[in-house]
């Protein structure tokens, strides 16, 4: 009986090892997208705001966002993010005044402040797509291009994704809420969860 539980577990081990080494090789291949040139809009989903300062890795999208709008000077951002616990400010409004700060018209930008999770980021954020537009971006940091790709495919948006960088410090903890993430993900898909 030892023998067969020991045997069992240690299949149970292999299988989410296995499980989470895929995960990890979908996300790292997410992660080196490549965003296209003059794309109609980016969403630049929103994260932690410290107060009314942006975490380590809502800045990195936003530095990425800057970036790409600057060298596409066509292009509109929709900011993305609701006003969370102890935070002053919504993280669309953080993300603006940082574009903003960083020489992006305002004009430029739309936000979409009501979201509290990605799910909400990319479907309120669709709802502000102008009419014409055809081709669309989503800004967030490496970890989470794939899980957020394929939220925007899931709602009818097929978005190409920029990937920002994940701040050295928050990788530990964004990698294992990411994975965690993803696997609820699945079960929903699934209808196993709601």
């Amino acid at each position: 009986m030892k023998k067969k539980i020991i045997l069992l577990f240690s299949i149970f081990m292999a299988l989410v090892i296995v499980y989470f080494g895929a995960l990890q090789l979908k996300m790292s291949q997410y992660s080196k997208l490549e965003a296209p040139e003059n794309a109609d809009y980016i969403i630049v989903l929103g994260a932690r705001v410290k107060g009314s300062v942006p975490s380590l890795a809502l800045q990195a999208r936003i530095d990425a966002a800057s970036q790409y709008l600057k060298e596409n000077e066509n292009t509109i951002a929709i900011a993305s993010g609701g006003k969370g616990h102890n935070e002053d400010i919504s993280e669309a409004e953080s993300i603006k005044r940082e574009l903003v700060k960083q020489g992006i018209h305002e004009d430029r930008i739309v936000m979409e402040d009501q979201s509290t999770n990605t799910y909400e980021n990319i479907a309120y954020a669709k709802a502000l797509i102008p009419g014409k537009a055809s081709t669309g971006v989503v800004v967030t940091n490496s970890f989470h291009i794939y899980r957020s790709i394929n939220i925007a495919r899931d709602i009818g948006l097929d978005l190409a994704g920029l990937p920002a960088e994940t701040p050295l410090i928050a990788i530990p903890r964004s990698y294992s809420r990411e994975y965690l993430a993803i696997t609820k993900y699945y079960l929903i898909k699934l209808g196993v969860l709601k």
